[in-house]
């Protein structure tokens, strides 16, 4: 039986890359409990009647303790700390880092705004509100990971879900036109354009880990933000645009000579105009971006 828990792989990458918005941690947690599964005696291995639902548990205990760990880490952070973004499928190397985002299914629980939502909520919460609401694990199978009663995890995923119904903004459509004139009016410098298509209460947030030049505050306010990304474009002369899918939803890469410098993941408000602008620019997070030499779409 111990062979055939390889192909849980793909389900425990999911869990735990929405429990950690990092791949590398998530590829670290998952390898962590199958290094637990293989320690256990063979005998004890053959007595667990699911191992599928063992691993999940492990990998829910080892995630919890790394959002622990994660908010002193990030408060040391230089900068804001953003989810790792990830590229569509067309975008992705061969190799290492592209077989592990091509194990993450691209749906709306991983877009740029759910998860940072989900960075609001206490370990507890996130852990409870994923496992239960986005993996549909029971209540009772939650309690394992958390070391707490049935009930306290339901109480958890309630205060998580109250959370995402006031931190997501309306599903808005028409991301991927808003996005095309984004990229127009950016590569235009036309920062009138730019600041009709911005909801006047816009945020962009950069995050470059102190590893390349990014806002250290959020950028409040659609002109400020308009006036930001037209001064980009002007210090940075032979940086190309492209329209990519970025965790799941239209967004921009920037780059020069063919290197993502830069990728933008957009939230729309109810208007579609743009209401947030998520921007990632650290190189450590950009590495699964390395094959992205596909031609721009026609």
């Amino acid at each position: 039986m111990g062979d055939g828990v390889v192909g849980e792989r793909r389900q425990l990458i999911n869990v735990a890359y929405r429990l950690l918005g990092s791949l590398a941690e998530a590829e670290d947690a998952v390898q962590e409990a199958y290094a637990r599964w293989y320690a256990l005696p063979p005998s004890r291995r053959d007595e667990i009647a699911s191992p599928g639902a063992w691993l999940t548990t492990v990998t829910g205990r080892v995630c919890l303790d790394v959002l622990g760990s994660a908010r002193a880490r990030r408060e040391r952070y230089v900068g804001a700390w953003l989810p790792d973004p990830l590229p569509g499928r067309a975008g992705r190397p061969h190799g290492t880092s592209g077989d592990l985002a091509d194990q993450l299914v691209l749906d709306e629980s991983v877009t740029m705004a759910f998860l940072v939502v989900l960075e609001t909520m206490t370990p507890a919460e996130r852990v409870a509100f994923v496992l239960h609401d986005v993996f549909r694990y029971p209540f009772a199978e939650v309690a394992g990971v958390l070391d707490r009663t049935p009930a306290a995890c339901k109480q958890l995923a309630a205060s998580a879900r109250r959370r995402v119904r006031t931190g997501a903004p309306a599903p808005a459509g028409g991301q991927a036109e808003t996005v095309r004139r984004v990229k127009e009016a950016w590569e235009a410098k036309d920062i009138a354009a730019l600041v009709d298509l911005l909801d006047p209460a816009a945020v962009m947030t950069a995050d470059g880990g102190g590893l390349a030049g990014a806002a250290l505050r959020p950028v409040e306010g659609g002109p400020h933000i308009a006036r930001y990304m037209a001064g980009i474009a002007e210090k940075a002369p032979g940086l190309e645009l492209l329209e990519r899918p970025v965790n799941g939803t239209p967004g921009l890469v920037a780059r020069r000579v063919g290197t993502v410098l830069t990728v933008a993941a957009f939230d729309l408000a109810a208007d579609g105009r743009v209401a947030r602008v998520w921007v990632i620019r650290n190189p450590e997070k950009l590495r699964v971006w390395a094959g992205d030499g596909a031609p721009s779409p026609r």
